[in-house]
Formats: structure tokens, sequence, C-alpha cells
């Protein structure tokens, strides 16, 4: 995860309600997961090892669900994807 990913991932833990949806997208390919497919304002996004899929969806503010960001934090602990020196 590069110094961009984990300055967007400190911001998504200290203010999980102010993220944009936009950057809750971006985050998504910081862990390299990919929009698996769309269905109307569902954006399903995964990632294959480990294994994980998400369905998102946007806030009518433009921000990014709370809940599903909590969820995506989760993930990232716990598969310690938010490691530098990690390599997939």
């Amino acid at each position: 995860m590069n110094q961009k990913c984990i300055e967007l991932l400190e911001k998504a833990k200290n203010n999980p309600r102010g993220l944009r949806f936009t950057e809750l997208r971006r985050l998504c390919g910081c862990i390299g997961m990919i929009e698996d497919r769309r269905g109307g304002s569902h954006f399903i996004y995964k990632r294959e090892r480990p294994f994980f899929l998400l369905s998102i969806q946007k806030m009518k503010d433009g921000k990014a669900k709370a809940y599903q960001l909590r969820q995506r934090i989760d993930f990232i602990e716990e598969h310690n994807l938010d490691n530098p020196d990690k390599k997939e």
C-alpha cells in the first residue's frame, strides 16, 4: 500500500462518516479490489486472494455509507493489507 493509500485509510478510520464515495472507491483500488459489476446504484467490488466481495452504494450527499466503510477497514486490518512492507 503506497503512502497516499495509507493516508486515505487513516482519514477513513478517523472520520468514517465524512469519507466521500469516490474516496471509498479509491480505497478499494488501493487494496487490489476491482469493480466486478454495477447494478443500478450498487457497485460490486471483489478481491480474489484473500477473497472478499462487497456491494457499496453512494448516499444522496455523495458520501460513503459508514457501515460499508467499516467493513472495508476491518478487512484491511484483518488481512494486514495496510502494512507497506507486505508484498502480495
